[in-house]
Parts: C-alpha cells; sequence; structure tokens
C-alpha cells in the first residue's frame, strides 16, 4: 500500500478545514518519522507508516486539527523515547492529553487473557470518559492493525487479537454508530477466529453472485420505479451481508446458509425524514411485509444517535428482501456515527459523556473483579436492543431479553436497589419477567429493600449485574468479618493464655495483614486456619497446646434472617429450617454450610472444622424437601395441594419420582416458617386419606 505523503495528507485536511496551521501538521508529520526512525512493523513496512496511515482514517472522517496530530503521535510515548511533557511542549496541552489518553492503553501484563483485556478496557474507558476524540484515534489505530494482521507470524498472536478486536473494539464502533469500522473489524477478526467458516461462506457466496448477476441491479431498479411512480426521488443501492453477519444469522437460528433467504440487503435514501415514511407506505402498498421485522429507530434512535427504517418485504412472494430506509443526513451519521458531525455537540451534554458511557463509568466504578468487569462491559455493549418506556413516557434502551429489574436499574442505580416489585402495561409481574418492545414499565420500590443475590439469576445488562455484586460482595464481607470474630472469640476462649491487643497486632505483622478486620475476614472465610491463628496469636504456645483435642464449644453463633449464597448455603443434604438444630461446617474459600446435626454429610474427623448454630429470633424461614406418596386416583394432588394452601404453605417445586399402578411418588420443595411449620404440614398430610406415606426428606 502506498503511504500517504506528508503534503497529501496536509491537502486532505485543507480541504474541509482551510485555516488548518499547516506548520502543525508538518511539524508532527516529521516528528513521527524522525523518532519512529529505523522501526519496522511485521509486514517490513517503516513503522511510521502506520501512524501515518492512522492519519489518514481521521481525514477520511474530516476530524478537527488536533485529533490528526494526535493520530500521527499516539505511538511515540510508548514505542520511542519521547515523553509527554515534551508532546505537550511542542504542539499542547490538549494534544499531550489525547496523546496519553491512547498511550494508557499500553502494553499489559496480566496472568490471563481475561484480566489483560479487561484492564485494557478498564484504562480506555476512563481515557475516552474525558475526551471522545481518544476512541476515534484508537478504532482508527485498530482498524489499521486489524488490516494488516495477517503479516503477523503467530497464528495465537493474530487469534488473540482478532478476539479482542470483536470483543471490545467492533462493539465500541458500533456503539458510537461507526458501522463502516465495526463491520471491517467483525469480518477481519471473524477470518481469524473461524477459518473454515469463514471460507466456506466467502465461496457460497461467489457461487450465488456467479448465479444472479444482475439480480441486486433489477431489485434495486425495480424499487426506485415504484418510488418514483409515488412522487418520491431515491437513491437505491443493493449489498451483500458480510460474511460475519451471515454466519452470526446461521448460529442465531440453527440454521444451513441454503435455508437463509435474506443474504442481499438494500438501502432507500430519501432527501427529506418526512420522506422516509412515505417510501416505506409506498414499499409496504407494493409488497407484502414480514410480521416481525419492522424497527422505526427515526422516532426512537438508538443511544448512538443512529436513525433509520429497517424492514422485510416479501419479493416476488418468495424472496425475503430486507429494505433500510433513512434520509442523506441519517446515512452519513450511520456510517461513521459521532465522527461524521464532528464535536459530538459537547454543549448537548453537559458532562461530555455519552449515555452509554456513563453506564460503562459506572460498572467500571462497581465491579468486582476483572473477569466480572469484562463479562458486564462486553453485556452493556454487545446486544441487540429494545425500548421500554416508564409512566411518565422516558424511553430507555436495553438489551434483548433484559428483565423487569434491568429495567429499574436502567433508570438508576438507587431505584434499581429498592425495587420490590414492577408493573408491565399495568399488570403487575415478577421482576424475572423478561421485557418485550414498546413495553411501559412502572417500578414498584420500599426504603427498606436492598439488592437480593437471587437477582443475579435473571439480571442481564452490565449494569444491573455490576451493582448488584457490589452490594452482595460488600454484605458478605461483613457478614464474614462478623462471624469471623465470633469464631476468633471461640478459638481464644479455650486458649490457657490471655490473648490482649498488643498479641493481635503481633499476630497481623507476622501474618502479612493490613488490619484486625482483614484478619477476622480470612478466618471467618476459612483461609487462616486454627492452627496458623493461634501461631501467630501466641507462638511460644502452639507447639505445646493440643488442637486435636477440641471440641465445638459453648459459643454460639446466631444467624438472623439468613440469607442463602451469602457468608451461609442451606445444605441440600439436609434441608435445614429454623428449629433444627443446626451446626456450621467450614470450607475453605467457601460459604460456611449450614446441617442439621443429624445429616449424613458431617462424617467423622471434620469436628475441628465445625461451628456451633442456633436460629436467631428473626429467623425468615426456609425450604424443606418432603416425599409423599399419593394414591394414583383422580382429584389426589389437588387435595395435597388444598392442605399446602390450608397450612399457608408454598409449593415451590413439585416433582414426580415414582409411579405405578396404584401409587405415585412426589417430592415436594416446601417453604415453612420454621420446624413446628413443617411438622404441622407433614401431620395434615398423614391423615389425609389421599395420602400413604409421608416423609420429610
Amino acid at each position: 500500500m502506498k503511504m500517504l505523503r506528508q503534503y497529501e495528507l496536509v491537502e486532505r485536511v485543507k480541504e474541509y478545514a482551510p485555516d488548518v496551521d499547516e506548520d502543525r501538521l508538518n511539524r508532527a508529520y516529521v516528528f513521527t518519522v524522525q523518532k519512529h526512525g529505523s522501526q519496522k512493523r511485521a509486514s517490513g513496512d517503516p513503522y511510521f507508516s502506520h501512524p501515518i496511515e492512522v492519519a489518514g482514517l481521521m481525514t477520511d472522517l474530516k476530524l478537527d486539527e488536533e485529533t490528526i496530530i494526535t493520530a500521527l503521535l499516539h505511538d511515540t510515548v510508548e514505542d520511542t523515547l519521547v515523553t509527554i511533557e515534551e508532546v505537550e511542549n511542542k504542539f499542547g496541552k490538549n494534544v499531550a492529553r489525547l496523546v496519553d489518553g491512547v498511550t494508557k492503553l499500553s502494553k499489559i501484563e496480566a496472568q490471563t487473557e481475561d484480566e489483560r483485556a479487561a484492564e485494557n478496557l478498564r484504562k480506555f474507558l476512563l481515557a475516552i470518559s474525558d475526551d471522545l476524540r481518544v476512541l476515534l484515534v484508537k478504532l482508527a489505530d485498530r482498524l489499521h492493525n486489524m488490516r494488516t494482521l495477517h503479516y503477523i507470524p503467530k497464528a495465537e498472536k493474530r487469534r488473540r487479537i482478532a478476539k479482542e478486536t470483536m470483543d471490545i473494539y467492533a462493539p465500541l464502533a458500533e456503539r458510537v454508530g461507526m458501522y463502516e469500522y465495526m463491520r471491517e473489524m467483525q469480518l477481519l477478526s471473524f477470518e481469524q477466529l473461524e477459518p473454515s467458516a469463514y471460507k466456506t461462506i466467502t465461496k457460497r457466496l461467489e457461487q450465488i453472485r456467479g448465479d444472479e448477476v444482475g439480480e441486486v441491479t433489477k431489485i434495486s431498479e425495480y424499487i426506485t420505479e415504484e418510488m418514483a411512480k409515488g412522487g418520491l426521488a431515491v437513491e437505491v443501492s443493493g449489498r451483500e451481508k458480510h460474511p460475519y453477519s451471515i454466519w452470526r444469522k446461521m448460529e442465531e437460528r440453527h440454521i444451513a446458509f441454503e435455508q437463509l433467504t435474506d443474504i442481499n440487503a438494500f438501502r432507500i435514501i430519501t432527501e427529506t425524514e418526512e420522506d422516509c415514511y412515505k417510501a416505506l407506505g409506498l414499499l409496504h402498498k407494493k409488497w407484502k411485509m414480514v410480521p416481525g421485522r419492522f424497527k422505526d429507530y427515526i422516532s426512537t434512535p438508538k443511544r448512538n444517535g443512529y436513525k433509520s427504517l429497517h424492514t422485510t418485504i416479501m419479493y416476488a412472494d418468495t424472496m425475503r428482501v430486507e429494505v433500510q430506509i433513512r434520509s442523506a443526513d441519517m446515512h452519513r451519521s450511520s456510517e461513521f456515527g459521532l465522527a461524521a458531525h464532528w464535536g459530538y455537540k459537547q454543549q448537548e451534554q453537559p458532562d461530555g459523556k455519552a449515555g452509554w458511557i456513563r453506564d460503562l463509568i459506572e460498572i467500571l466504578d462497581t465491579s468486582y473483579d476483572a473477569e466480572d468487569f469484562l463479562e458486564n462491559t462486553r453485556m452493556a455493549m454487545y446486544q441487540d436492543r429494545l425500548f421500554a418506556f416508564s409512566p411518565k413516557g422516558a424511553l430507555y434502551q436495553l438489551p434483548k431479553g433484559a428483565t423487569a429489574i434491568d429495567f429499574a436499574f436502567a433508570v438508576h442505580t438507587d431505584l434499581g436497589c429498592k425495587t420490590v416489585g414492577a408493573k408491565v402495561n399495568g399488570r403487575h409481574v415478577p421482576l424475572r419477567t423478561t421485557l418485550s418492545n414498546g413495553d411501559m414499565v412502572e417500578v414498584l420500590i420500599s426504603d427498606g429493600q436492598e439488592p437480593q443475590p437471587n437477582w443475579l439469576n435473571f439480571a442481564v445488562t452490565g449494569k444491573a449485574r455490576a451493582s448488584i455484586r457490589r452490594f452482595v460482595n460488600k454484605r458478605e464481607k461483613s457478614e464474614l468479618i462478623a462471624m469471623g470474630r465470633k469464631i476468633f472469640e471461640d478459638i481464644i476462649s479455650r486458649v490457657p493464655e490471655t490473648i490482649g491487643a498488643k498479641a493481635i497486632k503481633g499476630a497481623i505483622t507476622r501474618l502479612n495483614l493490613h488490619s484486625e478486620e482483614d484478619m477476622m475476614y480470612k478466618v471467618g472465610a476459612g483461609t487462616l486456619k486454627d492452627r496458623d491463628l493461634i501461631s501467630a496469636l501466641a507462638p511460644d504456645l502452639s507447639e505445646t497446646f493440643d488442637m486435636g483435642n477440641w471440641q465445638a464449644g459453648d459459643n454460639i453463633v446466631s444467624i438472623r434472617g439468613l440469607t442463602s449464597g451469602l457468608s451461609y448455603n442451606l445444605g441440600e443434604c439436609c434441608h435445614p429450617v429454623p428449629g433444627d438444630r443446626i451446626v456450621g461446617l467450614r470450607i475453605e474459600n467457601q460459604p460456611v454450610e449450614v446441617h442439621t446435626i443429624d445429616c449424613h454429610e458431617l462424617v467423622d474427623g471434620v469436628d475441628n472444622d465445625w461451628i456451633d448454630l442456633s436460629w436467631g429470633d428473626e429467623s425468615e424461614g426456609g425450604a424443606a424437601k418432603i416425599r409423599a406418596v399419593i394414591y394414583n386416583r383422580p382429584g389426589m394432588l389437588a387435595e395435597v395441594a388444598n392442605i399446602f394452601g390450608y397450612q399457608r404453605a408454598n409449593m415451590m417445586n413439585l416433582r414426580l419420582t415414582a409411579r405405578d399402578a396404584e401409587f405415585h411418588t412426589f417430592e415436594i420443595d416446601a417453604e415453612v416458617h420454621n420446624k413446628q411449620h413443617l411438622m404441622k404440614i407433614i401431620s395434615s398430610l398423614r391423615a389425609s386419606d389421599s395420602v400413604a406415606e409421608v416423609e420429610r426428606v
């Protein structure tokens, strides 16, 4: 590829910015050539050809002078001896700030790919939250690197770069409406990640082109004629969907290539927004539309500003034809998004950030670890969207599959945390209810509510999941610290020596911990063993003290408002409920398991890891498992259900485990208040003529 020369770059910028500082541009061009010197790319080209080509991509988007210079200098700080201070002295504060923003995405050394990608993305989001031009330069940088990716000899490295591009940079391009960049990044990544699928699909597309020469032109001309008959002058073009788009459809629908009916897509460009709707009417009048395939992104634009009408028609009664209708202004914006009308109008957004970036920054603030952050951010960036409304008519975009709880967090994090219920289109629904396009959602809240761990089972947006996890992790840590203190007190009560503040301080130092709270957390989590704790607290005593004779003591850890999934898990083997005598089993790096005292899981040899537990006064009940053998006669199961209803117990699950001519055996998961409540239910079942046998599992 011929490299863009110095005078050519300047002339390109002058075409759309006649008042550009030519001297400053020339100095930046010469600076990057000199500083990169004899460095080479994998292709063998001089390294400085890369920043120059990135600058050329910026001129295609008609971006401002500072962005062009940033593109020229974006690798100098990372790959040469140049400093940010030197860039600021030569080209000003703004350019230095932008170059520093791109440089923050320098090589990240981490243990896993996910951690590296997450840290890369984390730094990137912080940089683009300051100025979106950092994002535009980075997208062009990544696009040019993808165009030359095939020169890298190691297949593993090519795949890693392609995966990162597919997971992070293509979605970012889509989020700012730069669809041309997005499509090319996806295509180049797809070629590396799924080479056999790429070859198969491109080969089939070549065959179709040979078989259907002129078909696209014919359909375009026919649509143009129909528009003209209706008094509309439009520009119609047809294009073949690119291989990655086709492959995704095949994967989503689980169909073969031959079953696809909409390989080609057509675009109608009108003069005005009003003409878009006229064209849609003419199109639907002439050809039948495919139900469920119409989307109006003009009245409800995407969050990146994308506007267009999408529909699918049945052409010649057998061929599905996908059509997009948009004005010329919409088309310019749709291809290059924010970059197409530079300035992204900071005055229209007081904090200078697009809404989706605010969401990503919030995820950054609330994520627990690298993998969690990456997962939630991918969710926020890369899913098809639906639109839902608040009772006051405010519009919110959510990914397909979003639930009522996702809507609550989309409105505001505080609202999501206090949510107790929801109404969709005026009807009460569970929070796990999946929303449909156009739903009106009213969120019901209570000041006493807190995020629940089970919300993670159905929350799908990154923002909701990050907020719920943050609260759950915070609550889990505080509970583990509290339990650690109780266990600590239990341990030192058995030690013959007095353990005072000085001994505790010394133990913290010996264990290389930061605080007493850290020590209690490790004790509660089971990662600090009793022997190691004693050794740290009283080194002289640990050698002579016989820990093997310890039994569970009299100190009791009370469980109040027991919450499964945090610091405690109720044993799946014995299903303890309030009223049962219970013990806790400490397992390293896992929540304490709560079992009934006679549970078969509590085998010999784990005495030292037991904790005596008791149910607190505010215990909220639990799930018990009942096995019932019912006579095989009509109406018997209904009578069993009536017994549960009479006893004000909820049947959460019912499973048929055995069947013969006379009897059916069911396992019933029942929500009960306590052991006494459970025994009342069992007694009522045993007294019923419908039940042959019943027992607690």
